[in-house]
């Protein structure tokens, strides 16, 4: 009987059935957004009309010519009545690549990156990491940064065409890419792992040890390949993350036996204030210290999952279980709360009888936007339908010393999120709504609840744009049984992970009826009455275009004036 390979040898295993099935890809996916790329430029090369060709053999190299950057990373080729999908290569490139799996039905192959024939000019120095092209985690090293960001504005401007179903004149220009400050260093998390040995899972059941014949590769996925790569360094995570790898991959040598198979680790930085300028003799070896202003901060790498993490972000601070969610680059995410803060509240001269006084977070997780921002507000409430979360947030509320009268935490329930919300408290002409789902965005019935409530203003943060621009798309097109009741004021991308083809997106939207929604009759008489007498209709809808991040708002300091 023939040896069946080992599942972790890194081949390639593509399940043959006897009936082909036609798979739905999911909204969002890196599947879904990479084949709206091909068809796109299917289209525009008119490459469907060509002559019938023959597929690309697997495993057969071709040479391609690099026309374009997916919005995956990958480049895309053409030739012959097929696009190339090739990771690591710039437009521009002549490269080598090696076929291994073609879609007849799509006309595209997807293969793996072999060599550069001919550079592109815009290729840049070589990467600092030594497994670039070889490890799945960054895509960009080889990109100039300015590159970088300019290739992620156009993946929202894609997005938007590709999936939000709205007419262009429906979607504004979209803004800069707002960049990391740092482009190397930045992750605060890191979750490197190793397989088990070969037949552990046998020998397990059979109630034998599991052995390991030598420690195995602990690292991050070879490109293209369920296989392990190991990785003694990683340059995109903090200076105490590269030291915790180092640390923790030489426990994992030391205490292999104990393993009874392959583990996923923990790297976490945590925070702790100490006094300026001050460096504990007790301080660990593994300690990174950070001067600031009147204190130092000194920075660890924490391995326990269940542990505190503690992160300082705008003047606030944030303990969170180190295994759960929290953003992973400290560095951008003043630049984020800085341009919410300038974009949310519209132009300061729009509808000034009804300012925004309030602010609602949908998905408030541990309550970043929502402590962040309540110096913007009057009174902020986090909504989430994770009693943890929620239990989290409110202990950061704490933990900052806001007063529950001003910001506070509840649990909803997902399928009546805002009847949770005292509408005498919050009504919504005087509300903006901020929402960061996860990245498979909101549904249709978040979507209409969002809609029936009617906040004037929404900021809408996503880590996927694609489904974001479907989201949006609802919020403004509609849905089938109600017509969109917003419009989008300003759209920009943020880097939150330079070196990947990851953008996160802000969107401004306005409600369309801004200033007769919710109007009690006596107001709607006067307005009628004012349109009537020949006085000219201002359109809010004209103004209110973004600034960019670290300009000032004249709309947020006139809602700071007279706040707590």
């Amino acid at each position: 009987m023939a040896q069946k390979r080992a599942f972790n040898e890194g081949k390639r295993h593509f399940k043959k059935s006897k009936k082909q099935k036609t798979s739905t890809l999911k909204e969002g996916t890196n599947e879904e957004v990479l084949l709206a790329d091909v068809r796109n430029l299917l289209k525009q090369c008119s490459l469907s009309e060509a002559a019938e060709t023959k597929a690309p053999e697997e495993q057969t190299e071709v040479d391609v010519d690099i026309v374009e950057l997916s919005s995956t990373g990958d480049g895309l080729a053409h030739k012959d009545g097929q696009v190339y999908v090739v990771p690591f290569a710039v437009p521009g490139d002549t490269v080598t690549a090696k076929v291994y799996r073609h879609d007849a039905a799509e006309s595209y192959a997807l293969a793996d990156f072999v060599k550069v024939v001919k550079p592109s000019e815009h290729r840049a120095e070589k990467p600092p990491c030594p497994y670039f092209t070889k490890c799945s985690g960054c895509q960009f090293q080889h990109l100039p940064y300015s590159y970088q960001l300019q290739h992620k504005r156009s993946i929202v401007e894609r997005a938007y065409q590709n999936f939000s179903k709205l007419p262009a004149s429906a979607v504004p220009v979209v803004g800069d890419t707002i960049g990391s400050p740092l482009q190397y260093g930045y992750r605060t998390k890191l979750t490197p792992h190793f397989d088990g040995p070969q037949g552990g899972r046998r020998d397990k059941r059979k109630g034998l040890k599991v052995t390991w014949p030598e420690v195995p590769p602990i690292g991050f996925m070879l490109k293209g390949t369920r296989k392990t790569m190991d990785i003694e360094d990683c340059p995109i995570g903090t200076d105490a993350v590269r030291k915790g790898m180092k640390k923790e991959r030489a426990r994992v040598a030391a205490d292999i036996e104990k393993y009874q198979r392959g583990a996923t680790l923990l790297l976490r930085e945590h925070t702790r204030k100490v006094e300026s300028g001050g460096k504990s003799e007790e301080a660990p070896d593994d300690a990174v210290f950070e001067d600031q202003d009147d204190s130092t901060l000194l920075k660890r790498c924490i391995t326990d999952p269940n542990g505190t993490s503690s992160e300082y972000i705008d003047g606030f601070r944030f303990d969170n279980p180190a295994g759960a969610f929290f953003q992973n680059n400290n560095s951008i995410l003043p630049l984020v709360t800085q341009y919410i803060r300038d974009n949310i509240l519209g132009p300061s001269d729009s509808d000034s009888s009804r300012p925004i006084r309030n602010l609602i977070d949908a998905y408030c997780g541990s309550g970043f936007f929502t402590i962040t921002l309540s110096q913007t507000f009057t009174r902020s409430i986090g909504i989430d339908i994770s009693p943890s979360s929620i239990t989290a947030a409110s202990r950061n509320a704490t933990l900052n010393e806001l007063p529950a009268l001003f910001v506070n935490f509840i649990a909803g329930d997902a399928n009546s999120l805002f009847a949770t919300i005292p509408p005498a408290d919050f009504p919504s002409n005087e509300t903006a709504v901020i929402i960061d789902p996860p990245r498979k965005g909101c549904d249709e019935g978040f979507i209409g609840q969002l809609m029936d409530y009617g906040p004037k203003r929404i900021c809408y943060v996503s880590c996927n744009v694609h489904t974001q621009a479907r989201d949006v798309g609802w919020l403004v097109g509609g849905l089938a049984d109600r017509d969109g009741s917003y419009e989008i004021e300003s759209l920009r991308g943020f880097d939150f992970f330079p070196q990947t083809s990851h953008v996160e997106g802000v969107a401004i939207l306005r409600r369309k009826d801004t200033v007769s929604h919710e109007k009690d009759p006596l107001e709607s008489e006067k307005s009628m009455a004012t349109s009537e007498g020949g006085a000219e209709v201002e359109d809010v809808t004209e103004k209110g275009d973004a600034v960019t991040a670290g300009e000032s708002s004249q709309g947020a300091d006139a809602a700071n004036d007279g706040d707590r």
